[in-house]
């Protein structure tokens, strides 16, 4: 089993940056492949980032060039920086974990940007 919990959500002005954390722990050794979904009201929980074990990352084309996904491997925890950001970056903001046999979830963490 593997668990997972975010942190660093909350209220964020149009332009500004927040970073979100997620620690993992339990059998953290089967972890592969970890990701930062989003899911705004009435939509679909989408990708936003994802970074390999061996570190190599994907970004949705909707924040390119404004987020930043990185894992520290000794900590157990993965991160999201988010910078510029819009009011269509509203979401809660879920942490995936990928082993061989399945995902897992954390509970997930509400960014609102609004002025």
């Amino acid at each position: 089993q593997v668990q997972l919990v975010e942190s660093g959500g909350g209220l964020v002005q149009p332009g500004g940056s927040l970073r979100l954390s997620c620690a993992a722990s339990g059998s953290i050794f089967r972890i592969n492949d970890m990701a930062w979904y989003r899911q705004a009201p009435g939509k679909q929980r989408d990708l936003v980032a994802s970074i390999t074990r061996g570190g190599s990352t994907m970004y949705a084309d909707s924040v390119k060039g404004r987020f930043t996904i990185s894992r520290d491997y000794a900590k157990n925890t993965m991160s999201l920086q988010m910078d510029s950001l819009k009011p269509e970056d509203t979401a809660v903001y879920y942490c995936n974990a990928g082993t061989e046999t399945r995902g897992y979830w954390g509970q997930g963490t509400q960014v609102t940007v609004s002025s």
